[in-house]
């Protein structure tokens, strides 16, 4: 479980990107971030991991003291993977290679710098089996196609073994067919591994289909909180809007596409 309490960030400028906010990610729950750009996902992801430090409150991590120590803060980092939008990958390396900078956190520096062992090489192995690519272990990553290069970022995120997968717009830079298929193998993998998941959408209908809660944020607030199922069109009009449906059953904002609205029509989940 990770909790956290009135966690806010304000960055350089007095750009304040996440307002005191209190949240808690239940173990082996995949919760979805949802909200415009600039709402605060990415900062709230970033502050899970402490790789943004929060300029208020705090962040527990269950069987972990306090986060303040460098010993805490590291094996919490060590239990927690990263999917990043644009994977970084190292090009020039091979889908092995790449999996196994995910052992990295469980080495000393000098050990790092000395070949892979045998263990690390089975666990690398393993992951990129788990996301259908054990035959393409030994390819550049930079001859692989944008799909398959998201699924190398994947098995890196695996082989650290994580308890928990922190996820920033996995598939924003996939065609609709390719990030649907990377979703739902992230949330099989996940699931057939006990990991808890986080992750920020922009596609409101993967976000449906996939998780199973969802967290709205409009201006660095969460402004919707509830079972994926029980998502309505008013609550994807104030994540996305703002607002919220009159008493007179007319909405005081009608901006809402109809592609987010036909998803829930048709009863996405």
């Amino acid at each position: 479980m990770i909790e956290l309490v009135e966690v806010s960030k304000t960055y350089k400028g007095g750009v304040q990107a996440l307002r005191r906010t209190d949240l808690t990610i239940e173990a082996g729950q995949v919760t979805v971030l949802l909200g415009p750009s600039g709402a605060g996902k990415s900062t709230l992801l970033r502050c899970i991991n402490l790789l943004v430090q929060p300029t208020t409150g705090t962040v527990r991590a269950a069987g972990l003291p306090a986060l303040d120590s460098r010993r805490a803060l590291r094996r919490h980092r060590r239990r927690t993977g990263m999917v990043f939008q644009h994977h970084h990958l190292v090009p020039r390396y091979t889908a092995l290679r790449n999996v196994l900078l995910g052992r990295v956190g469980y080495h000393s520096f000098w050990h790092g710098l000395l070949p892979a062992g045998r263990a690390d090489e089975r666990i690398a192995l393993e992951a990129l089996d788990q996301v259908g690519l054990l035959d393409n272990a030994l390819t550049r990553v930079d001859n692989l196609s944008g799909g398959m290069q998201q699924r190398v970022g994947i098995a890196r995120a695996l082989a650290q073994q994580p308890q928990l997968i922190l996820a920033d717009e996995p598939v924003a830079s996939l065609d609709p067919a390719t990030a649907g298929r990377v979703m739902a193998l992230l949330r099989r993998v996940c699931h057939d591994n006990g990991i808890t998941l986080v992750a920020s959408l922009h596609q409101v209908d993967l976000a449906l289909e996939h998780a199973d809660r969802i967290v709205g944020l409009a201006h660095g607030e969460i402004v919707h909180d509830s079972p994926a199922s029980d998502v309505t069109d008013d609550a994807i009009r104030l994540i996305y809007e703002g607002v919220t449906e009159e008493p007179n059953g007319e909405s005081d904002g009608d901006a809402v596409t109809s592609t987010v609205t036909g998803h829930l029509a048709a009863g996405v989940r």
